[in-house]
Formats: C-alpha cells, sequence, structure tokens
C-alpha cells in the first residue's frame, strides 16, 4: 500500500559561477545561491500548483537552463544568468562548471551505487528541436556532453506525433508519465521551436530500515485541521535532532534520517505544535538557517513515526519560469537564440518537467498486507509527522551541507 502525499521534492545540483558583475564567487557562496535559488524556485511552485501533488527537480531545471545558456544572446541570455544567479561562458568558466556537474552525477551515482541495495537516481534533460531547425554544431556539441542532455528531432505541425514522442522519451525515463493532456500551444505555428523536457527521480534505502510489522493506520491532521488515516511507519534509533524557533517565536524540530552509505541523509523538519502553520516555519527557510540547522543537531534515542508515501508531478514549467524572470526565451518575436540555431524565429514552446520519490519502510517499492501492531508506552522523545512537515535532503559526506532534494507533505 503506498499513500499519495502531495509533495515538493528538490534537487541541488553543484557547478560553479561568475556573478553578473563577473566576480568569482566561493564554493560554499556558490552552494549558498543553488540553496537560496530552490527556495525561491518553491515559492513561485508552490503559489502555482496551490496544494495539489508536487514534486520537482531544481537539479533537473537548473541543468536545462544551464544547457539552454550556451545558445542565448541577448536578453534572453540575460534573463537566463539572473534568474540562476549565473553564467557558463568563458573558457575558464565552462571547464570548472563541467566539471563539478560531472563530480554532483558521480557523488550521487557512485556513492549509492557503492552503498547498492536498491538505491536509484535518475537525472536527464532533452531538447526537442523542430526537424527543420539548423542546429550550430558547437551547441550540439555541448549539448552531447552536458550532463545527461540529449537532442531530438520532432514535428511540431503533427502535434500528436510530437506529443507521443516525448511520451515515449518519458518512458524510457521514468517508466511512465502521460503528458497527452498537455496541449502544444504552438503546434501548427510557421516558426520554429524547442521542447525543453527533463526529469528527476530518487528512492533509495535507509540505513536502519523500518519494520513493516510496525506501520500501522493512524491519523495525519491535515492544514485544513481535517483528520485522515495514513500509512504510517515507526521505529525507535538514535538520530540527530534538535529543536529551534523562528524570529517570530515559532517552535520547530529537525531530525535527520540517514540512508545507507551515509552518502545521503534526510533532514525532517515538523513545526512543535499543531497550531502552527507549516508556512510558518517555511518563512524562516534560508541557506543560512538550513545550514544552521545541519550543525547544530544533537546524538538523540527517539521514536519516529512517519507517513509512508509515493508522490509524482508531470507539469509545464512556462509560468514559472516567467515567475522567475525567464520570459523572451517562451517569446516567438523576443527569443534569441542565435547559438543554437541561425534562424531567428527559434523560441521555447513547452519547458515540461517530471519527477518522482517514493519512501517506504526500507526505502524502495515494496509490497504486502499492512499489519497492524500496538505500540509500548516509552519515556524515549517522540518525532511523530502527522501533520504537514518539510523533509530535505543533503550530501552528508562532503564535509559541508550540499543539499539535493528538499519535500513538502501538505494532504
Amino acid at each position: 500500500l503506498t499513500f499519495m502525499l502531495p509533495t515538493f521534492f528538490s534537487a541541488f545540483i553543484l557547478s560553479t559561477c561568475c556573478l553578473t558583475k563577473g566576480n568569482c564567487i566561493s564554493y560554499d557562496e556558490l552552494k549558498e545561491l543553488k540553496t537560496e535559488f530552490a527556495i525561491n524556485l518553491y515559492q513561485h511552485l508552490s503559489e502555482a500548483e496551490n496544494r495539489t501533488n508536487l514534486v520537482v527537480s531544481p537539479a533537473s531545471v537548473a541543468i536545462s537552463l544551464e544547457l539552454l545558456q550556451f545558445g542565448a544572446q541577448g536578453n534572453t541570455f540575460t534573463e537566463l544568468q539572473n534568474a540562476l544567479g549565473y553564467n557558463i561562458h568563458g573558457n575558464v568558466l565552462l571547464k570548472k562548471i563541467y566539471f563539478f556537474v560531472q563530480d554532483f552525477l558521480h557523488s550521487v551515482y557512485e556513492g549509492v551505487t557503492e552503498s547498492s541495495q536498491g538505491t536509484v537516481v535518475q537525472l536527464t534533460c532533452s531538447f526537442f528541436m523542430d526537424a527543420g531547425v539548423q542546429l550550430s554544431p558547437v551547441f550540439a556539441a555541448h549539448a552531447a556532453r552536458w550532463a545527461n542532455s540529449s537532442l531530438q528531432q520532432s514535428n511540431f505541425t503533427d502535434p500528436n506525433r510530437t506529443t507521443a514522442q516525448m511520451q515515449e522519451w518519458l518512458t524510457d525515463n521514468l517508466g511512465d508519465g502521460d503528458v497527452h493532456g498537455m496541449l502544444l500551444e504552438s503546434a501548427g505555428s510557421p516558426l520554429s521551436r524547442v521542447a525543453l523536457v527533463s526529469t528527476m527521480y530518487f528512492k533509495s534505502t535507509w540505513q536502519k530500515k523500518f519494520s513493516f510489522m510496525d506501520t500501522q493506520m493512524l491519523p495525519f491532521t491535515t492544514a485544513e485541521g481535517s483528520t485522515l488515516k495514513v500509512p504510517t511507519m515507526h521505529h525507535t534509533i538514535e538520530v540527530n535532532y534538535g529543536q529551534f524557533q523562528t524570529a517570530a517565536l515559532e517552535n520547530f524540530s529537525v531530525v535527520e534520517l540517514p540512508y545507507l552509505g551515509e552518502n545521503l541523509s534526510m533532514f525532517l523538519v515538523l513545526p512543535s505544535h499543531k497550531r502552527t502553520s507549516l508556512s510558518q516555519i517555511e518563512s524562516h527557510f534560508s541557506a543560512k538557517t538550513i545550514m544552521f540547522w545541519a550543525n547544530s543537531l544533537k546524538r538523540t534515542k527517539m521514536d519516529i513515526f512517519l507517513p509512508r508515501f509515493s508522490v509524482h508531478s508531470l507539469f509545464d514549467l512556462k509560468t514559472v519560469f516567467s515567475a522567475l524572470g525567464i520570459r523572451d526565451a517562451f517569446d516567438p518575436i523576443a527569443a534569441d537564440f542565435r547559438g543554437i540555431s541561425e534562424q531567428d524565429s527559434l523560441y521555447i514552446s513547452e519547458a515540461i518537467h517530471k519527477a518522482e520519490i517514493e519512501i517506504t519502510e526500507d526505502g524502495t517499492k515494496a509490497s504486502g498486507s499492512t499489519v497492524m501492531v500496538l505500540l509500548k508506552r516509552s519515556r524515549t522523545p517522540i518525532f511523530k509527522a502527522d501533520r504537514p512537515f518539510t523533509f530535505f535532503l543533503r550530501q552528508a559526506n562532503t564535509g559541508t551541507h550540499t543539499l539535493h532534494f528538499s519535500s513538502k507533505i501538505l494532504p
């Protein structure tokens, strides 16, 4: 049994950059910049989706926008640079960014491969180009090397065929993902188009698995105050734990659950009182506060209660990109992608994103009946995620606090 919950899921990609003024920033400043970008992206998505099931990967989004920068010029390039906070132009910077992108993928893929036991991380992006577009050889070469990117030719005057092609690509990369409900708004237009499609899928194994025998249907109080029964996992474990307070004196708890191999850990953030809305805690979020939490946690033996869930989302990012200031790229008149093709009419018509995450007793897909059990009374401190909460994942073996994924649960 898998419980579907609304969620926000994100990944933070390592790269290197220079600010608009050309001043190089440090590695730590870069990570802070990427974290702030992800928080900003989340805020816009939260407003746009309005409490619907939501899962998104800023890592996948960032890689796609970085690839667009290779071909963008003029104000189109400036908008992409301002949204991300950095640019990839310049031979020295390009080499550094390429190294760090590959380092990120290596650290996630290789780290979880070494821990084995069923961890899967998939991050890909693809450009679907109108068949009539004559690609710049330089851009094609960049795309071939850029972090699991690919170029696909399609016929945008035939929306059904283009949709089927995107459907096949999503199925090959994630196993599902129905794009038939998405209208290709510019289908039939005489202008040349590009559809941007990106994906992220993650599942992993806990360092200490939850027991299926301890999972039971327990009440979960929604943001609106109603109560529903959800399959809730439980175990007693020594974890990193801390209690904190926002500037508005709202209390909340943070607990860290490590994955097998200790390359990645999940950080759960829970308001201490049901009267405190999650949005009140989220308004406190920043790169600096998240780093402060991670550095302040103490080892504590606790009873952990966590809903079992699987979440996925497929949506068009055009509205979100516009809110982030990326507008010219989608304008048939204003778009300037002469670095992709000399055709002045080239623009982005679609920006489709697919992401999935699954959390279960052992961290991987599982089947079987849920057994009802009674829990013994205990004086052990309790972390019970029976109301809206946030979680994010970070890489734990870097000596720093590099974030890779984050999520919000709001039934």
